[in-house]
């Protein structure tokens, strides 16, 4: 009995549809609504897709793109800073370079930079490699049309996406450190953790405390950051693979309260993203199955 291609794409499929959304809680109701299109063709229609891969990301793409839409109306009225829903990935994520790079908390903060359209011909034709007019098929448009979208995007992604490294190893390190010097309210460390020029991004939604506007230096995260131990002393500490990179989870009481993503520059922390609206904190139970 040959496997149904909605079960044999439907890591892809969240992948896209996270991607174009930024929202574990949103891609996952895009690939179900996906699902409903798929099994609504019937087993006479389905039977004659010549490239389901194609019509599913089509599909899921498309749903992405609406919901995508009504996103950007609510971010409207959002309190304070609004920060993509971080997941939890897998070993294999962190090790295919370009994956990681697409959907870490940075790259994903600047896709919010963009309009709904240019991000999903970004995505679909930068990180997917899809045909353009397989493109224009998902997002309405002509493919001359998505040829212009697609290179304004890239070009404007190119000016602000983040330097990446490659070297997982080093980026755990100065993850390492900053974390001993946090707990420890080692003042020196925290600075010898950071750019000088770090900016911390915090994610309340109006919901719990958090920064409302992005922190800048070294000397003003460290002034925020100082009395972690005394604020939070029952607060334990986890290491985790963050969007592709290493990260962490902060627990209170058993529960996760705040998770945590970084980017790096020469050997240290540059951007640090706190996520702790716990409607973004839902689907952190496993990591996800993200794929190109």
């Amino acid at each position: 009995m040959s496997v149904d291609p909605f079960v044999t794409h439907r890591s892809l499929l969240f992948t896209v549809a996270y991607e174009l959304l930024g929202s574990a809680a949103d891609a996952e109701d895009a690939v179900q609504e996906a699902y409903l299109r798929w099994d609504g063709l019937g087993p006479r229609g389905r039977a004659e897709v010549i490239d389901p891969r194609a019509y599913l990301v089509r599909v899921v793409s498309r749903q992405a793109l609406n919901r995508l839409r009504t996103l950007a109306r609510r971010k409207e009225d959002y309190v304070g800073e609004w920060l993509p829903s971080p997941v939890l990935t897998t070993p294999d994520v962190a090790e295919d370079v370009e994956l990681a790079e697409s959907v870490s908390l940075a790259m994903l903060t600047v896709l919010e930079t963009l309009t709904p359209t240019e991000r999903a011909v970004f995505v679909l034709r930068e990180v997917f490699d899809l045909p353009f007019d397989e493109i224009a098929a998902a997002t309405g448009k002509t493919s001359a049309a998505v040829r212009q979208l697609a290179h304004r995007a890239r070009s404007h992604v190119a000016a602000r996406r983040p330097r990446v490294e490659v070297d997982q190893t080093e980026q755990r390190l100065v993850v390492s450190r900053f974390v001993r010097a946090l707990e420890t309210g080692d003042i020196q460390g925290l600075m010898d953790a950071l750019a000088p020029d770090a900016v911390l991004i915090a994610d309340g939604g109006g919901v719990v405390s958090a920064a409302r506007v992005p922190v800048s230096g070294a000397k003003k995260i460290v002034n925020l950051l100082r009395g972690f131990p005394r604020l939070a002393p029952d607060a334990v500490i986890e290491s985790a693979l963050v969007n592709g990179a290493p990260g962490l989870r902060v627990l209170i009481g058993g529960a996760v309260d705040t998770v945590i993503g970084f980017a790096f520059d020469d050997g240290r922390i540059r951007q640090i993203f706190a996520v702790r609206n716990p409607d973004k904190l839902t689907h952190l139970s496993q990591g996800a199955a993200l794929r190109r």
